[in-house]
């Protein structure tokens, strides 16, 4: 072997180690960044030459920089992220309405009508007392107040939801854009032979954020490029981003591709939570807390309308409730005026509280397919919290697996630090070892020339 031979085969062999060195402190540097991925330099044995029928070998050269990932782990984080971010987002939706509702409290709706009921009660054993009859008016003022109070409550945290759905989406357009922007560089980059780990890196972790967003399903064509759909739409390529659009449409909030015909299909991230809860959810919660005061205004006044007042000159027919509209429960003015004009007297004599007895013992009416009115109350409430348990209990199965997940993602993926500094040691020695190859081949050369 010719001297040549040995300071070509030492000076690759410096460049390949001055290489791997770099893609170690890459390495450790970014074991901080969530969204890295491990790199590992692969080395082969360079091309041997046959001279003079030797076999004569030409050292070590680079075959490729792996990024350390594996498919199968990414394509579950995705899924999961879906099923988690619905369920912890309507978990969290959820709660909010259950505040509105305050129950169970002194200020819940359950309790006020209970001691609106019993103001009655009491004003059937005294039906002349003043202050009786404001106590009447107190209670039904404080369960109106209520009442309004809730559905107002509920219509803000709609509008809420509407806007943050709208917000979501511009997110998710932003993503797709950023998504479209890196499969276009990494296919640019890789045909002209430059790096693309670290895009891929990046892109990985926009798809990971839309999957919070939306359910996605992700494939890679045979340039790499994420070819991405959204609920069987396509979203983004290599070639395009689709730009997304929300719309309400009798009530429901939906996800479409602009000037699309059709709705996306909402299964998982924040906007299938965000939809859920805004067009069913709350809408079944509001049917059926209306169906209970319809019922309650309906009762009351059937037997309020039968009642002489004691007001000067004596009334009957009148309503106790104007009515429940749009979400108010609106107490007969004149009543409010005038708590003398509270009818309970069945004969028109002014010691007779029939009538008050009658509302009273409606607390116990089943009026409703069976049930009393706060047995139809307790079901709503029932429901809520029912729905907010499932929805916990899905959040913290769903996180269990994606801890599960995470930590086999970091074996895939992460850096250890100990493990770098490991192959730092042993690439600094081999680029030790070129060096003296270098030195050893230059005093052969020296001996040499000194002998001519």
């Amino acid at each position: 072997m010719a001297l040549t031979k040995i300071f070509d085969i030492s000076s690759r062999s410096l460049a390949v180690y001055r290489r791997a060195l770099e893609v170690t402190s890459h390495n450790i540097v970014n074991s901080a960044n969530p969204n890295y991925s491990r790199q590992r330099i692969m080395l082969e044995t360079e091309t041997s030459n046959l001279t003079a029928g030797i076999v004569w070998g030409n050292g070590v050269k680079i075959d490729s920089v792996q990024r350390m990932r594996d498919k199968l782990v990414d394509a579950h984080i995705l899924n999961t992220n879906q099923k988690f971010y619905d369920s912890n987002r309507q978990s969290e939706l959820v709660s909010q309405i259950e505040d509105v509702f305050s129950e169970p409290s002194d200020l819940g709706v359950s309790n006020l009508m209970t001691n609106y009921f019993n103001s009655f009660n009491e004003l059937a054993v005294t039906p002349n007392s003043l202050p009786l009859r404001t106590n009447v008016l107190n209670a039904a003022n404080n369960l109106s107040a209520k009442v309004t109070s809730i559905n107002q409550s509920l219509a803000s945290l709609k509008g809420d939801i509407k806007q943050e759905f709208h917000q979501k989406v511009n997110e998710v357009n932003s993503l797709l854009k950023q998504i479209h922007q890196i499969n276009y560089e990494q296919f640019s980059n890789a045909y002209n032979g430059v790096p693309v780990n670290d895009l891929l890196d990046q892109r990985d972790g926009l798809v990971d954020q839309l999957s919070q967003l939306v359910n996605i399903n992700v494939v890679y064509d045979n340039t790499n490029s994420a070819v991405i759909s959204i609920g069987g739409a396509l979203a983004v390529d290599r070639m395009h981003a689709a730009d997304f659009v929300a719309e309400e449409v009798n009530g429901k909030l939906n996800l479409k591709v602009k000037d699309g015909s059709y709705p996306i299909v909402l299964t998982g991230g924040e906007l299938s939570a965000l939809s859920n809860v805004y067009s069913k959810k709350i809408p079944a919660y509001q049917e059926k807390l209306d169906t209970v005061i319809n019922k309650l205004v309906e009762s009351v006044n059937a037997a309020h309308v039968n009642g002489f007042t004691i007001s000067d000159p004596q009334e009957t027919g009148l309503n106790f409730f104007e009515g429940y509209v749009n979400g108010e429960l609106i107490i007969n003015q004149e009543i409010l005026d005038d708590p003398n004009k509270i009818a309970i007297s069945s004969d028109g004599t002014e010691g007779n509280g029939d009538i008050a007895l009658t509302i009273a013992q409606l607390t116990d009416a089943k009026l409703l397919n069976g049930n009393t009115l706060q047995e139809g109350y307790s079901s709503l409430i029932n429901d809520i919290g029912n729905d907010g348990m499932l929805q916990n209990n899905y959040t913290d199965a769903n996180q269990i697996v994606l801890d599960e997940l995470g930590q086999l993602k970091a074996s895939q993926s992460g850096v250890s630090v100990d493990e770098e500094m490991t192959n730092v040691l042993k690439f600094q020695r081999t680029y030790e070892a070129s060096a003296k190859l270098i030195a050893i081949a230059d005093d052969m050369l020296r001996t040499i020339l000194e002998m001519v």
